[in-house]
């Protein structure tokens, strides 16, 4: 038994994307986080040790952070096509990509979206490689890795969503957005990202 705790409009709903690219049952757990506007807080019901989203419990088991999550459930289910099998000729891109999600283009984003690349020259090239580096991947095939879609497709996907307006003008990102963002999977996953109403009266 799956069950995957998110708080709508977070960046957990990348992951309620991803169990439904995956098409697997599931149970989704609505929860209360800490807002960045001061709203919100710590919800009792959330197993994540940092109180968080998103976070997995798969048969007891504990699974957080956005990529950990990815991996574990693509290599759960490689049957979804979504990941990278151990031993396969695309297990190091798959990773690199994933690593690369969280450890660059996250970061790059936020930088300009705080405002805190803002008079920082490194900054603005760390955005600016990040740009380069996706421009490139899409100018060799419609998805990151290539002909066929993956769950690094969400995970970049989703934050280049959030973060769009603060990319520069692309044709070739905006055809990206826009063909990512119309497959039914993200649009179910769309009507999941509304607030229930147990969580709009609390």
């Amino acid at each position: 038994m799956i069950t995957l705790f998110h708080a709508p409009q977070s960046r957990s709903g990348r992951l309620v994307w991803l169990m439904e690219e995956i098409g697997q049952p599931y149970t989704l757990h609505y929860c209360q986080i800490a807002r960045r506007d001061g709203s919100g807080g710590r919800d009792p019901g959330n197993p994540h040790p940092d109180g968080k989203v998103p976070a997995m419990l798969h048969d007891g088991v504990l699974i957080t952070e956005s990529l950990a999550i990815a991996l574990y459930v693509t290599d759960l289910f490689p049957q979804a096509g979504l990941g990278a099998p151990v031993g396969s000729a695309d297990r190091g891109a798959y990773l690199t990509w994933l690593a690369w999600t969280a450890g660059e283009l996250e970061p790059a984003f936020w930088s300009m979206i705080s405002g805190s690349a803002h008079g920082d020259a490194m900054a603005v090239a760390r955005f600016d490689a990040v740009i380069s580096r996706l421009l490139n991947a899409l100018e060799q095939g419609p998805y990151l890795m290539g002909d066929r879609f993956s769950a690094v497709d969400v995970m970049v996907a989703s934050t280049l969503a959030w973060g769009r307006a603060h990319a520069p003008a692309s044709p070739l990102l905006d055809a990206y957005l826009d063909r990512i963002k119309q497959r039914p999977a993200s649009l179910r996953a769309c009507e999941k990202d509304a607030l229930p109403s147990a969580l709009t009266a609390a």
